[in-house]
């Protein structure tokens, strides 16, 4: 006798047998992670969350760093505006100023960004950081730009002060937004310009070292407390080097409505803050070692 034929499969049968299949291939073979542009950005905001996240514990630095710019204005800036020493084009004086000190305080907090990642390396978190599929340009930029928002709570307590002097500055809410930008982004840069140290010197107590030695020489090297035009000429070219006179530059033609190189200051800022990342981001890897 003839065999009988066999019975067609039907097409629940093989979707069911498909569907095993692709469950046991994901069970063997992990699924590839996400990529593409769109997913650097989510790792960016994701990483500076993270950070932000710990001034909820601990909330006395943004304190105690407040104390220093106004005593700045309060000291600095009402007595040279009462000698009128400092030739500011009809400006007084302590207007002039709290741009800088806007400026100034805002790289005192990113300036020793460094010492927190040397501590997450100490503790085993960067490791940890690093072995995640996010990219270690996004590891560095979440916490270029954390420190950039804590650089502008430190920004709205010198403009509050200020404002309480009796400084001239505008409200405009789109050149407020200026503002954030350019503090965010001088900040960013300074931060990463101190995990790039840190990539260097690897250790907590060199980076404070040299972290204090360069400090105040940007700040002195910039046009926060005095024009461009009344420096040396060597101090000049120095000063168009530091990215501090660009942010300066763009907060007082913001706020105080002064003439300043809006394009030419962000230009440079977005630049140093992308060479930042790159080469922090470049380094990261020597510092977990």
């Amino acid at each position: 006798m003839s065999e009988a034929p066999a019975a067609p499969r039907t097409e629940s049968a093989d979707t069911a047998t498909t569907t095993g299949a692709g469950r046991l291939d994901l069970l063997l073979v992990p699924p590839r992670p996400r990529t593409g542009w769109r997913v650097l950005p989510a790792r960016v905001v994701a990483m500076c969350m993270v950070e932000l996240q710990k001034l909820r514990h601990d909330r006395t630095e943004l304190y105690t760093r407040a104390v220093q710019p106004a005593l700045w204005l309060l000291v600095f800036g009402e007595t040279f505006t009462r000698i009128h020493a400092i030739p500011t084009g009809g400006t007084p004086y302590i207007d002039y100023l709290a741009p800088g000190i806007i400026a100034q305080s805002a790289m005192f907090i990113a300036i020793f960004y460094g010492i927190m990642i040397i501590w997450e390396r100490d503790a085993g978190i960067l490791t940890k950081l690093l072995v995640t599929p996010t990219p270690r340009s996004a590891l560095i930029a979440g916490k270029a730009f954390a420190a950039g928002v804590k650089a502008l709570i430190q920004a709205v307590v010198v403009i509050a002060i200020a404002a309480l002097l009796g400084v001239a500055m505008t409200w405009n809410p789109l050149r407020l937004l200026g503002v954030v930008v350019a503090v965010v982004l001088g900040s960013a840069f300074f931060a990463c310009l101190s995990m790039t140290i840190a990539g260097i010197v690897l250790t907590r107590d060199r980076l404070m070292g040299i972290g204090q030695a360069i400090t105040m020489p940007l700040f002195f090297a910039s046009n926060a407390l005095y024009p461009v035009a009344i420096m040396p000429g060597w101090l000049q070219t120095v000063s168009k080097l530091n990215p501090l006179s660009y942010q300066v530059d763009a907060l007082r033609g913001l706020l105080l409505g002064t003439q300043a190189h809006l394009a030419l200051d962000y230009a440079v800022l977005v630049a140093a803050a992308a060479l930042g990342i790159a080469a922090a981001s470049s380094l990261l890897g020597r510092l977990a070692r």
